[in-house]
């Protein structure tokens, strides 16, 4: 059986940090996850998925993302039950993160324009990705320029090559 979830959006709201009683920090936080298709009206909808994380990645969350910014979370979704005011039972399902990947620097996303599900984005940083793909892109032809320049390691034919046995690691 497997239970394992990986999402990729951006926080619906800052991150709600809290301390259990015995001092074990817990995150509660919700992501908005664009749908890969549009609806008849051309618009892309979204889901927004309640998520929590524990201990020391729940301090960093809060420390660092806020708001719209975008995130990664690996984790398993989880139903866990409660009994509410009125005394009727409450089923909550949500992701249990085991681990947030922070897309995005601190504060990127508060400048900039609006995706469909209404969060902020960074033009910049779209100019800023493209500039490090191009210089990556650039950097990668140079490489491999270099390498073909060089003497090729295996211009022997494919000769046996004479190596003793004290020469082996094991």
């Amino acid at each position: 059986m497997l239970n394992r979830v990986v999402l990729v959006g951006r926080l619906t709201k800052d991150p709600d940090l809290r301390y259990t009683p015995n001092g074990v920090a817990v995150a509660n936080f919700t992501i908005a996850v664009n749908r890969p298709f549009s609806n008849q009206q051309g618009n892309r909808e979204a889901d927004f998925i309640n998520c929590v994380v524990w201990r020391k990645p729940a301090e960093n969350l809060a420390n660092y993302m806020k708001k719209g910014s975008m995130i990664g979370v690996d984790g398993r979704i989880q139903t866990r039950t409660f009994e509410g005011q009125d005394g009727k039972t409450v089923y909550v399902t949500e992701v249990v993160a085991d681990s947030v990947q922070f897309l995005e620097s601190k504060g990127s996303s508060s400048q900039g324009g609006q995706d469909s599900s209404g969060f902020q984005q960074n033009r910049n940083q779209n100019q800023f990705q493209n500039q490090n793909q191009n210089q990556y892109q650039q950097q990668n032809q140079q490489n491999q320029n270099q390498n073909q320049n060089q003497d090729d390691p295996f211009k022997n034919n494919g000769e046996p090559i004479d190596i003793s046995d004290d020469d082996l690691p094991f």
